[in-house]
């Protein structure tokens, strides 16, 4: 084994559990193959029970500046976790399209380009998210069933394994934890946001 040395700099993180009561023990391995490196995956994000003992991250964001019907490029909130390639949707049971590029350069939001179009308008502050495949009928739907949240901040790096606490029940601060659609509540009854 090999001394490696990292040098880094820490970004400050808002704690966003307020209260937790159970979590499932010893923690999970979060699939970083669809996350993007150099990214942080953060305290209160929800996943996902995936396969062979993996979990997936339940990708949202917060739309920033309204969009109309024919805008393919999507004002988001910084620190989602999308990558070009994910399906897009702005509402469940409404259009989905792949995502096409992401423009990360400014440091206030980030901008989803899509191929097409999702032929609605997007209001400021909808809760968009990850969906299960592309639909240009009525038929998108979260790609990952809800289940937990993250219990820390991690940094996401290249084939680096990420292991982190999985809160079950609890407390959160919606305005300081990643962005969660009705639906994503819904599903998980057991978290509190307030």
């Amino acid at each position: 084994m090999a001394l490696r040395v990292k040098r880094q700099k820490d970004e400050r993180h808002l704690h966003s559990i307020v209260h937790r009561l159970a979590d499932i023990p010893g923690g999970v391995t979060v699939n970083i193959d669809t996350l993007v490196p150099g990214t942080i995956l953060k305290e209160g994000t929800v996943i996902a029970k995936g396969e062979n003992g993996m979990y997936n991250v339940v990708k949202t964001a917060t739309i920033t500046k309204a969009a109309t019907t024919t805008d393919t490029d999507y004002e988001v909130s910084k620190g989602n976790n999308f990558k070009v390639g994910d399906f897009f949707a702005a509402k469940v049971g409404a259009k989905s399209f792949a995502i096409t590029a992401i423009n990360r350069d400014d440091p206030e939001k980030d901008v989803i380009t899509l191929g097409t179009t999702l032929g609605a308008a997007v209001p400021l502050g909808t809760v968009v998210f990850e969906a299960k495949a592309e639909s240009t009928g009525t038929a998108s739907a979260l790609k990952h069933a809800p289940l937990a949240v993250v219990g820390e901040s991690h940094d996401v790096e290249a084939n680096e394994n990420l292991f982190a606490s999985a809160m079950l029940i609890g407390v959160l601060k919606a305005d300081t934890a990643p962005a969660a659609s009705a639906e994503i509540k819904a599903a998980i009854p057991t978290i509190i946001f307030i």
